[in-house]
This record gives structure tokens, C-alpha cells and sequence, in this order.
């Protein structure tokens, strides 16, 4: 990798299983330095677009030591960074992906200039909005995804139909669609309207796993249809007055105190600052905040009227007629 020797030793040559004492696995030194996550460096290296000393990887169990150099698709991977996380306001339209075989536009072609290489924190769909998050660090991205981890997705979702709280209740044990079984789901019916034909619905959920379009499944389980879906926090990471489109990085200081345990430490961050200032569009204020009215100098005194000009002989006085006494 970029700063090591250019002389790797002699049993990373081979490139294929050569076990080196407290040697680094491959797929995990990439997810570190940001290629990408670990189940997409797999199928990089299933590919054959990933060497180590110039020979072609076929497995991602390859352990590699400092002197090692890694490529992908012929290019030389960077050692890894300290971690950086980043909060995204996604908006509706953007797919999840590095690039999409639809054509469609995806998150990472929308971000702003700047930014390192990022992989996201799990995924939104297309039609979904509200909080990505976003880091230079592969195995954060598989420390957050994992359910294990217990980091709780929150949402907001306006929903198509009827149902009342003692149903919702019931998400609390779980539900099983299609034989897919999907965890403990925290839900609540936040404003209904009353009349007797369908209407739309709010509801907060809170839930743990955030497998593949699980909100919108339960629900429409529950005979609700999803018109709007929009993920309001990510664990402690709250979309907060995020702007759609907007991007905010995380401090060095947030991730020491919430995400640690998740980071070697050879990445924590540190110091106290963001290093990414947003450019200044992307500051603008939330429309909830009162706008300060325009600061206004001296008031200058008032001109005086101006006066009219009269052409000679105009301005005579007309004489007063003199009402006859009888």
C-alpha cells in the first residue's frame, strides 16, 4: 500500500495464501482504507480486479503485511486514513449505489466536491429520503450495518389506509412475511384523519436491523400503503435540520465518544474539528428558523415637496365677489 517499501517480501509474491505472522486479511485492509465494503471487495477480488505484489487475488482471506502493496483495477491503494463519518440528507430520486446499471443518478454522483471516497452506512431506496450516513472506513460501514451492533434506525412514514395503536402494538413481537422474518419493531400512530374512506396516516417506528426495504414491507403487511418514507436518525446521528441535499461531518470528538468500540485504533480521529467545510449553499437556514429582519442605517430627513412654477399672470388673485345685501 502507497507509503510502504516497493520491496515486498518474498512470500507476498505469490499474491495467494502466504499466511504472515499478525499479518492484516486483505478484504479487511481494503474496507479500512475505503475501497469499498467487505462484501464488495469480495466480489471485487471474485473478479480478479484485485492484486497484492502484482499478482491477482482469488481470495479475500489473504492475510498481507506492511511492505505489501494492493491494487485495484491497477491503481494503488492508499493506506488507510483515520475514520471519517459524514451526515447526508438524501433526497428522493437518488439510488444508493456507486453506479447504477439503470443509468439512474446515484447519491455519489450528487455529492458535493471535496469529500473523500465514501461508502454508505447500509442503504435507501429510490423513493425514500432523510439520513445516510457516509464514511471514508468499510469496517465502520459493517459495524453499523450489522444487527448485532444494536444501533437504531428511526423513521417517519406517511402511510395510505387504517389501523389503530393496539395493532401497531403488535410489531413489538416481531413479524414473519413471506418467510422472512423481520425483528422487534417499535411503532406509533402519530396523526389520523377521521372519516369513513382512507386516509393518509403518520406513524414513528423505531427498529433495529434495517434489512432491505423493511419498513415499507411491514406496513403494507399491515394493509397500509407507504407514500413517504423518511429516516429521521441513525443511532446517536440525527437528521436533525439537515438540508436536503446538504452534508455535515461529523466531529472527531463525536466519534471518539460514540463509535470507539467500532474503530481500530490505529483510525480513530483526532483533534475536535470537522475537517470538511460544506460549501456555502449547502448552509442554508432551516425554514423553521425565524428569519432576523434586515438591519436598516440612519433614516435620512424627508426632502421638502417641491414646489410649482407658475407662468406670469397665473398665480393673480381672482377677486371676491361681494353678496348684495337687500
Amino acid at each position: 500500500m502507497v507509503g510502504h517499501s516497493s520491496h515486498p517480501s518474498d512470500a507476498a509474491g505469490a499474491g495467494q495464501g502466504a499466511q504472515k505472522e499478525g499479518g492484516e486479511r486483505v478484504a479487511k485492509a481494503l474496507a479500512r482504507a475505503g475501497v469499498a465494503s467487505r462484501r464488495e471487495i469480495e466480489r471485487l477480488i471474485e473478479a480478479g480486479r484485485v492484486t497484492v505484489n502484482g499478482a491477482t487475488l482469488t481470495s479475500p482471506g489473504v492475510r498481507i503485511g506492511p511492505k505489501d502493496i494492493l491494487t485495484v483495477d491497477g491503481a494503488i491503494v492508499a493506506a488507510a486514513q483515520p475514520a471519517r463519518l459524514f451526515r447526508y440528507h438524501k433526497p428522493v430520486g437518488l439510488v444508493t449505489t456507486h453506479s447504477d446499471p439503470k443509468g439512474r443518478r446515484t447519491v455519489f454522483q450528487a455529492l458535493p466536491a471535496g469529500l473523500p471516497r465514501l461508502i454508505s452506512v447500509g442503504r435507501l431506496d429510490i423513493t425514500s429520503e432523510g439520513l445516510l450516513l457516509l464514511t471514508n472506513d468499510g469496517e465502520l460501514a459493517r459495524a453499523l450495518e450489522l444487527p448485532s451492533g444494536g444501533w437504531r434506525r428511526r423513521y417517519r412514514a406517511r402511510a395510505r389506509g387504517r389501523i389503530d395503536q393496539t395493532r401497531l402494538d403488535r410489531l413489538k413481537d416481531g413479524l414473519t412475511i413471506e418467510g422472512i422474518h423481520y425483528g422487534p419493531i417499535e411503532a406509533r400512530l402519530d396523526r389520523a384523519r377521521e372519516g369513513p374512506a382512507p386516509a393518509n396516516i403518520w406513524l414513528s417506528l423505531t427498529l433495529a436491523e434495517g434489512k432491505n426495504r423493511e419498513v415499507r414491507r411491514v406496513l403494507e403487511a399491515l394493509g397500509l400503503a407507504v407514500n413517504r418514507l423518511i429516516r429521521i436518525a441513525y443511532g446517536p446521528f440525527a437528521l436533525a435540520d439537515l438540508e436536503p441535499g446538504a452534508v455535515e461531518e461529523v466531529s472527531p470528538r463525536e466519534i471518539r465518544e460514540h463509535l470507539a468500540k467500532a474503530i481500530a485504533p490505529a483510525n480513530l480521529p483526532a483533534g475536535e474539528r470537522a475537517l470538511y467545510e460544506p460549501p456555502p449553499a449547502a448552509k442554508s437556514p432551516s425554514p423553521h428558523r425565524a428569519k432576523s429582519p434586515p438591519k436598516r442605517g440612519p433614516r435620512a430627513p424627508p426632502a421638502d415637496p417641491p414646489r410649482k412654477t407658475y407662468k406670469a399672470g397665473w398665480a393673480k388673485p381672482k377677486p371676491r365677489s361681494r353678496a348684495k345685501r337687500p
